[in-house]
């Protein structure tokens, strides 16, 4: 049992949020449960199933993440599920762990996460890249950040599809499928690393590099999606 001279795993990174000025409450609601289970985790050593989303939640944070909202949404992408009375996994919306047959993972990032760089995004990048599987990107930016036409060959070779203009002028466009065998994940996770840990500045690096977008383009939103090939499982 967790106590607080020798408390589980949930409850030392539990406390490491509380160290970092957040409440129980927050970490309750980035777990999507309530604040007394939290508690729990000091008092009667629960938590164990928390347990991966809270490591990663602590390394965004470390990587300088502060957004609750942001948060949340690292924690939810890696909270074990429930099993059912047969000791099944209950079946809810989310990403199974790299790794496991058919594994996937995948992280999101608005404008304010985007800001400082997109962290909670590069677990999914390099995860990834050590169980040797491939990536996919969707960005959003301004139509007239783009340098190439939408859903040309040039832009994203054998991508016809996923090119989403909007009303505010802005674009989204898919870079890399399964269909297609995506990115090496590998590479991404030294480019990643080159630009320390900023996913926001290594992808708008590659954009420019590649001359997809303009030197100064500003990414409104981004998502990575990882995979490892069954044949690889």
């Amino acid at each position: 049992m967790s106590t607080p001279q020798d408390p589980n795993e949930a409850a030392r990174l539990t406390q490491e949020l509380l160290d970092q000025g957040y409440t129980k409450r927050q970490v309750a609601k980035m777990l999507g449960r309530d604040a007394s289970l939290v508690s729990q985790f000091f008092t009667k050593g629960k938590g164990k199933a928390f347990v991966q989303a809270l490591r990663q939640v602590v390394r965004a944070v470390r990587g300088g993440e502060r957004d609750t909202e942001v948060l949340g949404a690292v924690a939810q992408e890696n909270v074990e599920r429930r099993r059912t009375k047969t000791g099944q996994k209950a079946r809810v919306r989310g990403k199974d762990v790299i790794g496991a047959p058919g594994g996937s993972m995948a992280g999101r990032a608005g404008k304010q996460a985007i800001k400082h760089g997109a962290s909670h995004l590069a677990p999914v990048v390099h995860e990834t890249g050590a169980a040797g599987g491939h990536l996919a990107f969707t960005v959003r930016m301004k139509a007239n950040q783009f340098t190439l036409a939408a859903g040309s060959k040039t832009d994203s070779p054998g991508i016809r599809r996923g090119v989403v203009p909007r009303a505010d002028g802005t674009e989204e466009r898919t870079y890399g499928s399964s269909s297609t065998g995506g990115f090496d994940a590998a590479e991404w996770s030294q480019r990643v690393a080159d630009h320390h840990g900023d996913v926001t500045e290594a992808f708008q690096a590659w954009m420019a590099e590649t001359g997809r977008a303009v030197e100064d383009a500003e990414i409104l939103y981004l998502e990575v999606r990882g995979w490892v090939p069954p044949q690889q499982q």
